[in-house]
């Protein structure tokens, strides 16, 4: 595995790759990586020539008061991880060099990124979209992998991609938990032994609530009222939303009649974590 710092060299490197006529499947994460992570990485490995991972801490989608700046990291645990399930090349830039002084440019997303996250994250999406285009540019790949888990990220970054005509295929993966349930994420080490198991009520809820949807309920306001009032009994977490909305434009539903998405945000203690089901009334 090749560590690359610069991007110039990262360009450079992506050029030749496509030139040889190589497939260059890319896997942009913000570090720290775990087993969900892992996952997408092997998954990439599976559906390209060349592998390249990012590690970058994006400025721009923290918010005021938000983690930024005690944002987990571990490069070194990081270089060792990502070589161990097959990397060809792992790209860290800088800060400095992604938003060097005087930068002013953003890429929004308009429609999808009005609900879910962006109700208390306003300016989040922005600094994805942003972030992401600028690593597409850089990197050129063929196929780019992201979890599921940012349900709203992955729609945002399948309708920017084709809005823009990227070349690129986009490709969702299923949502990695722990053994009991909760969904994988950085930010988990945050939690303390209570607030750890709070958090799995966010997982008991979408478990409810699937229960009820397989029994037939469609009313999204009971489904809804479910999942709140199991998040509610926790003394621990602290509801930022739970919505269903229609999978393609992210739009709330009153009644489950197309595909949608159960997606519920909340804080744990200090820590903001989010989860989400799919519910389809053809299965």
């Amino acid at each position: 595995m090749e560590l690359v710092t610069s991007i110039q060299s990262m360009h450079d490197l992506a050029e030749r790759l496509r030139r040889e006529g190589k497939v260059i499947c890319f896997v942009p994460t913000m570090g720290y990586l775990h087993q969900g992570h892992l996952i997408l990485i092997q998954e990439g490995k599976s559906r390209g020539d060349i592998l390249v991972v990012s590690i970058f801490i994006n400025p721009t989608q923290f918010g005021v008061g938000e983690d930024y700046a005690v944002y987990p990291h571990d490069l070194e645990k990081d270089i060792k991880l990502a070589e161990s399930v097959g990397t060809d090349f792992l790209f860290v830039p800088t800060v400095k060099e992604m938003y060097p002084e005087s930068y002013q440019t953003f890429v929004v997303v308009e429609e999808v990124t009005k609900n879910l996250c962006s109700l208390s994250r306003p300016t989040h999406f922005r600094g994805v979209t942003t972030v992401v285009t600028k690593l597409f540019n850089i990197v050129r790949p063929d196929v780019a992998i992201f979890g599921e888990k940012d349900f709203q990220q992955l729609i945002t970054l399948r309708r920017m991609v084709k809005d823009l005509n990227f070349d690129i295929e986009i490709v969702g993966m299923p949502i990695y938990r722990e053994e009991d349930g909760l969904a994988m994420s950085s930010r988990n080490i945050y939690l303390n032994h209570d607030e750890r198991k709070a958090a799995l009520s966010l997982h008991y809820s979408l478990l409810k609530a699937v229960e009820l949807f397989s029994c037939g309920e469609r009313s999204t306001e009971r489904i809804i009222g479910e999942v709140s009032r199991i998040l509610g009994a926790e003394k621990l977490v602290t509801i930022d939303y739970i919505c269903i909305c229609d999978t393609e434009n992210l739009r709330d539903l009153a009644e489950i009649n197309t595909d949608a998405v159960l997606a519920v945000a909340a804080k744990v203690g200090k820590t903001r974590l989010i989860d989400n089901v799919v519910l389809r009334p053809s299965q």
